[in-house]
């Protein structure tokens, strides 16, 4: 029973592992709004057949969705191979050079405010306990055996790129002839909502400027496909 608790407990993801497959979806659905949104528009301006449109659309959509996974998959895997690099450098430096790396976790502790003596002493009980845990937490955040998982940001990217590209998609596609065009706008701006609002609690950013700058970006995307299936 205990070693089973202590496998999950070592396989719970961070809070740094989990934001950052939060951030691919984010990223993936929002990619997916614009580009399905881009393709329907240039299409839909061009012709009126709806079977075109939809073809268009769900084989962007699909292009889309795979396209970001590839992407998260490659980009995180590249973070994942530094952050496995770092820490198998701290590991020979502490074999090599064990004081400047006590020195380096002093240091951490006196710039928050630690007397230097007290600072010491913290030091020599983490580094007694987890030396590598300790050094490479301090120098760069980094938890060992924590990396960021490169198939978990593909899937998040893969799945929300064709969740955001859907309600464009739908909209031109399924509303009358008449209703398609506005609903297809209406879609994105909601949707585009959602993700600025979402980004920016994931960012701990300004979630007003998020969702404006998110609203306008897919505004100009829309304006900017539709003039160039008018010219087609």
């Amino acid at each position: 029973m205990t070693t089973i608790t202590l496998k999950k407990k070592k396989n719970k993801q961070t809070m740094a592992e989990r934001a950052n497959t939060l951030r691919a979806g984010v990223l993936g659905a929002n990619d997916g709004i614009l580009t399905v949104v881009g393709v329907l528009f240039s299409v839909a301006a061009a012709t009126t057949d709806h079977f075109t449109i939809f073809i268009a659309g769900l084989a962007d959509l699909l292009a889309c969705a795979f396209s970001m996974a590839s992407g998260e998959y490659a980009s995180v895997s590249s973070q994942k191979d530094t952050e496995k690099a770092v820490v198998a450098q701290e590991k020979a430096l502490l074999a090599s050079d064990y004081a400047a790396q006590r020195q380096a976790v002093v240091d951490h502790y006196i710039q928050r405010g630690v007397s230097t003596a007290t600072a010491g002493q913290i030091a020599d009980q983490l580094l007694a306990k987890d030396a590598l845990g300790t050094v490479i937490n301090v120098k760069y955040q980094l938890e060992e055996d924590h990396y960021m998982n490169p198939w978990d940001a593909a899937f998040s990217s893969l799945v929300a790129a064709a969740s955001g590209g859907i309600f464009p998609l739908v909209a031109m596609t399924l509303l009358p002839g008449i209703w398609a065009w506005p609903g297809t706008i209406l879609a994105v701006i909601l949707s585009s909502c959602l993700t600025g609002f979402l980004s920016a609690k994931f960012g701990d950013g300004l979630v007003k400027t998020a969702i404006v700058r998110n609203v306008i970006i897919g505004i100009i995307t829309m304006a900017i496909h539709y003039g160039i299936g008018q010219v087609l």
